[in-house]
């Protein structure tokens, strides 16, 4: 493939990030991207970065630095709601699903409207019977307060949830930490599902088996210094 064939794929471009939690600087200079319909994984042991460098993409570090470019727009000075409203989705580690809502009501709350590619094209719609095909367990128990799931199923709402809005990529912060292994294969089976049907992942992971499971190439970062693994 040309460099300029390359480029035209690219759908999120980081250069240059540094990111800090008060005076502490936790991350350095990060460089990466990631192309249209690929699953790219950031590599590391706790503490090394990974949810920092997503939190920095996504907008949500106290400071930032340095130049984040999201489906042909300038995304390094926007708020969170403005990279959402663009179609970067953003699963966090901790859920934060709206535990006193059912299923149901999660997935209503996340509905947002088609995505539309540079090219024009628009990409396929998420409606409740493809997230329902995509996660079985969640159709068996639309009524069920989000308060009274196991937290592998509340890990699943909340990747379900992202979804009814209908993002071009999203920001998948360990996917397979704390949930039974059943759990983990059904999140890397919607991982792989989601490729296919063109959706970008960047997801962050600690798992090395998961990973080559579901990505296309991963970086390396360790102590906020990212590098290609």
């Amino acid at each position: 493939m040309t460099q300029s064939n390359t480029a035209a794929t690219i759908l999120l471009n980081v250069q240059n990030l540094n990111a800090w939690y008060g005076a502490a600087q936790v991350l350095f200079n990060a460089q990466l991207h990631v192309q249209h319909g690929e699953v790219v994984a950031l590599m590391g042991r706790n503490g090394a970065g990974k949810s920092s460098t997503l939190k920095a993409i996504m907008g949500l570090m106290p400071r930032r630095s340095g130049s984040v470019l999201f489906a042909g727009h300038d995304i390094s000075d926007t708020e969170p709601y403005q990279a959402a409203r663009l179609g970067l989705g953003y699963v966090p580690e901790d859920r934060r699903i709206f535990t006193d809502l059912t299923v149901l009501e999660n997935l209503q709350l996340g509905i947002q409207a088609t995505r539309h590619l540079a090219s024009n094209r628009t990409t396929a719609p998420w409606s409740l019977e493809k997230i329902f095909a995509l996660f079985p367990n969640l159709a068996n128990m639309q009524q069920r307060p989000a308060s009274h799931m196991s937290g592998g199923e509340q890990q699943m709402l909340t990747v379900a949830r992202t979804l009814m809005g209908n993002p071009l990529m999203v920001l998948l912060d360990e996917p397979s930490e704390g949930v039974a292994p059943v759990i983990v294969e059904q999140m890397g089976e919607m991982i792989l599902a989601l490729k296919r049907q063109g959706v970008s992942v960047l997801l962050s992971e600690q798992n090395t088996h998961f990973a080559q499971w579901v990505s296309d190439r991963s970086y390396a970062l360790d102590r906020g210094v990212l590098t290609t693994a």
